[in-house]
C-alpha cells in the first residue's frame, strides 16, 4: 500500500464487519487456526478460561461467543502455532534482533525453551530449569541487601502467580515490587481510598442495567473495553443518558453495530453509544467536574431559597458524608473563568452536562487513563467522587464509582499483595499465618526502581510477565538502567524488546498463557482472575503446551523461590503441585477470600464484596469524605518545568486498535483510519498549518522539560484529524521517549503519559503523503 492510501477516515460503526474481518484475519494468522476455534468458543465460559485481554467483567448475556474483537486477538496472538525456541536462537544474535520492530518480534511465536544470554556469542542459548534457578538464586544472595533486586509485575498474572510472587518476595525481605498498575490506575486507588475508603468500583454489571446515566470520563472502550459498548448502547436504547467526556471523537463512544445479531449485520443498522459527547482540554476533566458541582450548587441554593425540590441528597450527605462545608467554600472560590478555561468546555456545555447529571436519579461514573495519567489525577478522581456524593450516588443500585482496569487481573494483583507499600493489615496475617518478619519499609515502585537501576542502587531485575523496558516512560534511560543491572529475568510466552535489554547476564523463562492447559503434580489446575467489578473467577487453559519444558507461572516463581529460600517460609515445591493449595494460602491471609476454593464451584465466580457499595466508609473519619482542592493555577506548568519555551501543542500518548498495551497485532488503527503506520501524529488541521506544516509532512517531536536532557522521537507523519485545537495524540510505546521519568502525579509516581508538552521540528527530509482529512 502506498504512503497516499495509508489514511482514509473510517465512517462506519464500531464492530460489525470490520470486527468479523479483523477475528478471521487474526484467526487464520495465527497459524492454529483449527484448534483456536474451540479455545475462542471457551473464552469466558464456565470451565474456560478468562480472556487474556482486559479486565471488563463477564457480562450476562448467553450464548456460544462471549469474546469482543481484542478478545480474539489477545486468544489468537497467544495461541499461535509460530514457535521461538533454540533453533531460532541459534539463527539471530541479539544486535539482529535489536534491529526488528516490536511487531515482528512479538509476532515470532511462542518461547518453548529456556534461555540464558551469551555475551560472547551476542545470542541466547538453551539452558536447563535447574541452571536458571540456580543463577538467580546465586545473584539474589550475594546482593548487599534485598532492596537492590526489583521484582516486576505484569497485571496479567493470575492470583496464585501474584500471592506465590509477593510471598517470596517479601520472605526474600523487600518490598520492591514495581508493577504495571504504578502506571495506570494508580490515582483511582489514592483518591477512592482518602474519599470513600475503598481503591476499587463500587458498581457491578446489575448497576449498569439499572442506572440512568453513565458518565465514561476520558477512556475508550471501543479499543481498550470492546465489551463495555453492549451495555452502553443498551442503556442508550432504554432511555438512559450515556454522556462521554473525551477529547477525541473515539467511534466506540458514537455507534456500534452487534456483530452477534444478524438484522444489524445484514442491513448494515447500528445503534448510538451515548446520548452527548463533551471534549474537554487534556487535563481539563478536573476543571469540568467542578463545573457541574458550580451549578449543582447554584441550584440547590435556589431550591433552599425558593422551598423547591432538592438537587442535593440531603439525607445522605447528613447521614454518611463529612467535609461538605469546606468543600462548597473551594467550589465558590473557584471563578467560572478559571473553570471554562481550564476545561477547554463552553459554560453552556458544563451546563448542559450538569442538567444531564441531575435530571439521573442514579448515576455511574467510568474513567480510565485519560483522568490517571495526569499530575493532579488524585483530586481530579476526588472531584468526580465529590459530584457523586452531592446526589447520593455511591451504594445504591444503578450508581457508583467505575475506574475500569486494563490488563486482565491487574486489580487481583493489587489486591494479592503487590504493592510496594504492604498494607498494615496484609503484614500481620502474612506474620501470624508464616512466622517471619514481613519488611515494612516502602518499596520501589515503577518510576523508583528505573532511577534505582539507573544509580546502580539496584542490580537484579525479575519481571513476572509484560514489557517493562517499553511500557515505562523516558525509554533510553529505562534502557540504560536494565543494562547496568547484574542480571535481568523475563518470564513472559512470547519475545519482546526488553528481552533484547539485558543486564550482564540475562535469562528468558518460557511461561504458560491463560490458553494453556497447565498441568502439575496433582493433575490439571485451573488459576483465578479478578476483573473490574470484583468478580473472582476460574479459568482453565484449553490447548496442549507448544513445548514441554514451558512452565506456569507459579511453577516457575516456586522453583525460583526454593533455590534461594529452601523451605522457607512454605514449601514451594509442594504448594505449587496443587493449586488449591495457594488458594488455602490465600484464603488465610487475605480478606474475602475465606473458604476460596469452594467459592469458586459456583459459575462464574464469586463477588469479593465493597464495602462503600453497601455505604460502609473504610476512611479517617468513619464517613464518605467531601475533598477540597484548589484546581491547578496553569497546566502547562504541570507539564514542563520551565517556561522558557512555549510548547507548541500538548500530546497525549495512547493505543490504536490493533494493539493491547505494548503488544501489536497489528499495524493498522481502524477506527481512526490508519493503515499500515504507527509512527503518525494527530493534530487538528488549524494547529498544522499555523505552525508552518503540511499535513502529512513528516516531523520530530521534541519534549519540552527542562532538565536539558533531550528527548525526541523522529519522522512521524502529521495526520490532520478533528482533534480540539492544540492538542496532539500519537502511539505508545513509541512515543513513550517523551515522558521525562520525572513527570509523574501527585502521590502516583505514575507518569503523565497524557500531557506532555511538546515542539515540532521538520524531520530531515521530510516527505509528504496527502491527507483525505478527518
Amino acid at each position: 500500500m502506498s504512503e497516499i492510501e495509508r489514511y482514509k477516515p473510517y465512517k462506519g460503526a464500531a464492530a460489525g464487519w470490520g470486527a468479523l474481518i479483523a477475528v478471521t484475519k487474526n484467526w487464520l494468522g495465527s497459524e492454529n487456526a483449527f484448534k483456536n476455534i474451540r479455545a475462542m468458543l471457551k473464552t469466558n465460559q464456565n470451565g474456560g478460561f478468562d480472556c487474556p485481554g482486559c479486565a471488563w467483567g463477564e457480562s450476562q448475556e448467553s450464548g456460544m461467543v462471549k469474546f469482543c474483537e481484542n478478545g480474539a486477538k489477545a486468544v489468537n496472538w497467544e495461541a499461535t502455532g509460530r514457535l521461538v525456541n533454540p533453533a531460532f536462537f541459534n539463527k539471530y544474535t541479539v544486535s539482529s534482533l535489536a534491529a526488528q520492530s516490536d511487531y515482528w518480534l512479538e509476532y515470532q511465536g511462542r518461547l518453548t525453551h529456556p534461555m540464558r544470554y551469551d555475551a560472547s556469542l551476542d545470542r541466547y542459548v538453551e539452558t536447563s530449569w535447574d541452571d536458571a534457578f540456580a543463577l538467580i538464586a546465586k545473584h539474589l544472595k550475594e546482593l548487599e541487601s534485598p532492596d537492590q533486586a526489583e521484582f516486576y509485575t505484569s497485571g496479567r498474572a493470575s492470583n496464585e502467580a501474584a500471592y506465590l510472587y509477593q510471598l517470596f518476595v517479601r520472605a526474600y525481605g523487600t518490598n520492591n515490587f514495581p508493577d504495571c498498575s504504578n502506571m495506570c490506575h494508580e490515582a483511582s486507588g489514592l483518591g477512592m481510598g482518602d474519599s470513600v475508603g475503598v481503591g476499587k468500583g463500587t458498581v457491578t454489571f446489575d448497576d449498569l442495567e439499572e442506572s440512568d446515566a453513565i458518565f465514561v470520563i476520558g477512556q475508550n472502550p471501543g479499543t481498550n473495553h470492546p465489551r463495555m459498548l453492549e451495555p452502553l448502547r443498551e442503556a442508550v436504547k432504554r432511555g438512559a443518558q450515556v454522556i462521554c467526556f473525551n477529547p477525541l471523537k473515539e467511534r466506540g463512544l458514537e455507534r456500534f453495530q452487534h456483530p452477534q445479531h444478524p438484522l444489524e449485520m445484514l442491513t448494515n443498522g447500528s445503534e448510538p453509544t451515548s446520548s452527548a459527547y463533551f471534549r474537554p482540554a487534556l487535563g481539563g476533566d478536573m476543571a469540568a467536574f467542578r463545573g457541574i458541582a458550580k451549578f449543582l450548587l447554584e441550584w440547590e441554593r435556589d431550591a433552599l431559597e425558593n422551598n423547591g425540590e432538592a438537587v442535593f441528597d440531603r439525607a445522605f450527605i447528613a447521614e454518611h458524608t463529612a467535609g461538605l462545608d469546606s468543600y462548597l467554600a473551594e467550589v465558590d472560590a473557584t471563578s467560572w473563568e478559571h473553570i471554562v478555561e481550564q476545561s477547554g468546555l463552553s459554560l453552556e456545555d458544563i451546563e448542559l452536562a450538569a442538567r444531564m447529571y441531575r435530571r439521573a436519579k442514579r448515576v455511574i461514573m467510568c474513567w480510565a487513563m485519560g483522568v490517571t495519567q495526569h499530575a493532579h489525577s488524585v483530586v481530579t478522581v476526588q472531584e468526580i467522587i465529590n459530584v457523586q456524593l452531592l446526589r447520593g450516588n455511591i451504594g445504591r443500585p444503578g450508581a457508583g464509582l467505575s475506574p475500569v482496569r486494563g490488563h486482565s487481573n491487574v486489580q487481583g494483583d493489587r489486591t494479592m499483595g503487590i504493592n510496594e507499600l504492604a498494607p498494615p493489615e496484609l503484614i500481620h496475617a502474612l506474620e501470624a499465618r508464616f512466622d517471619f518478619k514481613v519488611p515494612r519499609h516502602h518499596g520501589h515502585n515503577t518510576v523508583m526502581a528505573i532511577a534505582a537501576m539507573e544509580e546502580g542502587r539496584s542490580k537484579v531485575f525479575i519481571g513476572l510477565g509484560g514489557n517493562f523496558a517499553q511500557a515505562t516512560p523516558d525509554t533510553p534511560r529505562t534502557h540504560d538502567a536494565l543494562r547496568k543491572c547484574d542480571l535481568t529475568v523475563h518470564i513472559a510466552t512470547k519475545l519482546n524488546r526488553s528481552h533484547l535489554v539485558m543486564g550482564r547476564e540475562a535469562l528468558i523463562l518460557p511461561c504458560l498463557g491463560r490458553t494453556d492447559i497447565d498441568i502439575q503434580e496433582e493433575g490439571p489446575q485451573g488459576v483465578t482472575v479478578e476483573d473490574t467489578f470484583s468478580m473472582v473467577h476460574i479459568s482453565h487453559g484449553q490447548l496442549k503446551p507448544k513445548s514441554p519444558l514451558m512452565r506456569s507461572e507459579p511453577a516457575i516463581i516456586a522453583g525460583i523461590a526454593n533455590a534461594t529460600l529452601g523451605k522457607h517460609p512454605i514449601d514451594w515445591l509442594w504448594t505449587v503441585a496443587d493449586y488449591s493449595r495457594i488458594r488455602d494460602l490465600i484464603a488465610d491471609t487475605i480478606p474475602g477470600f475465606e473458604d476460596f476454593n469452594n467459592k469458586l464451584l459456583h459459575p462464574g465466580g464469586f463477588h469479593l464484596g465493597n464495602a462503600a457499595a453497601q455505604r460502609i466508609w473504610e476512611t479517617a473519619s468513619g464517613k464518605a469524605q467531601f475533598v477540597s482542592s484548589v484546581l491547578p493555577a496553569h497546566l502547562v506548568s504541570e507539564g514542563v518545568r520551565t517556561l522558557d519555551v512555549k510548547p507548541d501543542l500538548i500530546l497525549q500518548t495512547m493505543r490504536s486498535h490493533d494493539q493491547y498495551n505494548t503488544t501489536l497485532y497489528g499495524l493498522d488503527d481502524r477506527y481512526r483510519g490508519v493503515y499500515g503506520m504507527r509512527d503518525v501524529v494527530f493534530v487538528n488541521e488549524q494547529d498544522i498549518r499555523k505552525l508552518g506544516y503540511e499535513p502529512g509532512q513528516k516531523v520530530d517531536m521534541v519534549s519540552l522539560w527542562g532538565d536539558g536532557r533531550e528527548r525526541r522521537v523522529s519522522g512521524f507523519t502529521l495526520i490532520a484529524y478533528d482533534i480540539p485545537p492544540g492538542q496532539a495524540a500519537a502511539y505508545y510505546p513509541e512515543t513513550n521517549p517523551l515522558v521525562p521519568l520525572e513527570s509523574y502525579g501527585d502521590r502516583t509516581y505514575t507518569p503523565t503519559s497524557k500531557f506532555i508538552a511538546i515542539r515540532l521540528e521538520p524531520a530531515p527530509a521530510s516527505n509528504l503523503i496527502q491527507s483525505l482529512g478527518a
